[in-house]
């Protein structure tokens, strides 16, 4: 699927999110990567198969500072 001179990472690969943004919808919160993994805002993931990956953003800066 990926076109780039380097590959990026497969929609099955851990490092997935590395890939290219292809089009991005700020107004609606996600992007599509070159993978063909949508992205969300809030960190989760759509795969092609229809996977979904659950949002995995760490806790926040000010709750580690506590």
């Amino acid at each position: 699927m990926c076109q780039h001179r380097v590959p990026c990472p497969s929609a099955d690969a851990t490092d997935r999110e590395a890939a290219k943004v292809i089009v991005t919808f700020c107004e609606q919160g996600w992007s599509l990567l070159c993978n063909g993994v949508i992205i969300f805002e809030d960190t989760g993931e759509l795969l092609p198969d229809g996977t979904l990956i659950e949002p995995h953003r760490g806790p926040a800066v000010h709750a580690l500072a506590a």
